[in-house]
């Protein structure tokens, strides 16, 4: 877009971006480029369709061609527009916290399914990142109180906002600490996680979006994947209720694995997996044995 005094309008700054991170390596070049420019405009994404022929200021147009420069190296366009929608909510991210995928919503769902059968549940949503799991349970289960935990506190801080955006500060506790360690002593009836699962030796194999931006704190699991989970399948039957039920997202290649941990463990009903929209195992889950 730089270095003419052709008129950019609205349809011909899609077309060209469009075609720019196509041969950049986006998979949604579409989708990335009205995202970008309905944040340039500072309107909603579907209003460029009735904004085709307005021409961009100059403002625009430098605000637009910073984005496109740094989309094109792979910036996440999440990090670029400072938000990301997520079972129909909008979340505030940003460098350091972990971008909110579809996939996690499986997690969310079968966490409601749990949920709508209790009276009153206490829920804990471990390494909270974004808050997003927490925020969307709370926001479909009013009568469930949330725990969310997070080891870090700059992410903590995007967490805390996201609560305090979706105006769920009277339901959502915050803590900041190692997994158990915060809430060491108490009981819930549901206990969350979407852990770091990705085994160290595919790091390098990962998209470069992934690679590139997002943080390891969040992806790397160890050798196998496993080692944070391992930890909470290990310790979290203590922290749950007589009828309380852990569920934990995880990559499909480590679904069998992850229900052989709670066998092994003895102290969970067999565990269970739920898939994801593509039919992908996503969640293993399992209730504590009275």
């Amino acid at each position: 877009m730089a270095g003419t005094t052709d008129v950019w309008t609205v349809r011909r700054v899609l077309e060209w971006t469009i075609e720019h991170l196509k041969k950049n390596g986006s998979d949604t070049p579409r989708l990335d480029a009205e995202i970008l420019l309905a944040h340039s405009r500072g309107c909603p994404r579907i209003q460029l369709y009735v904004q085709y022929d307005e021409e961009l200021g100059d403002d625009e147009r430098l605000k637009m061609r910073e984005l496109v420069k740094r989309r094109a190296a792979h910036e996440p366009v999440a990090y670029l527009v400072g938000r990301r929608e997520f079972f129909g909510l909008d979340f505030e991210v940003g460098r350091g916290v972990l971008i909110p995928r579809p996939d996690t919503e499986t997690l969310v769902v079968q966490a409601l399914e749990l949920a709508k059968l209790m009276e009153a549940p206490r829920v804990l949503d471990l390494c909270t990142g974004s808050g997003c799991i927490a925020v969307s349970i709370a926001k479909n289960c009013p009568k469930a109180r949330l725990t969310a935990l997070e080891i870090s506190p700059a992410v903590a801080d995007f967490a805390r906002r996201n609560i305090e955006k979706h105006a769920l500060g009277e339901r959502v506790e915050l803590l900041e600490g190692d997994l158990f360690q915060p809430v060491d002593g108490r009981e819930f009836d549901i206990i969350v996680s979407n852990p770091p699962y990705v085994p160290d030796g595919e790091i390098a194999t990962l998209d470069p979006d992934v690679r590139l931006h997002e943080p390891e704190l969040a992806l790397r699991g160890g050798a196998d994947g496993l080692d944070i989970v391992r930890r909470i399948v290990t310790v979290s039957a203590k922290y749950l209720s007589s009828t309380g039920a852990l569920l934990l997202e995880i990559s499909s290649e480590q679904a069998e694995s992850v229900v052989k941990l709670f066998e092994e463990h003895g102290g969970f009903q067999p565990a269970r997996i739920a898939k994801d929209l593509s039919g992908q195992s996503r969640v293993v889950w399992a209730r504590r044995k009275e």
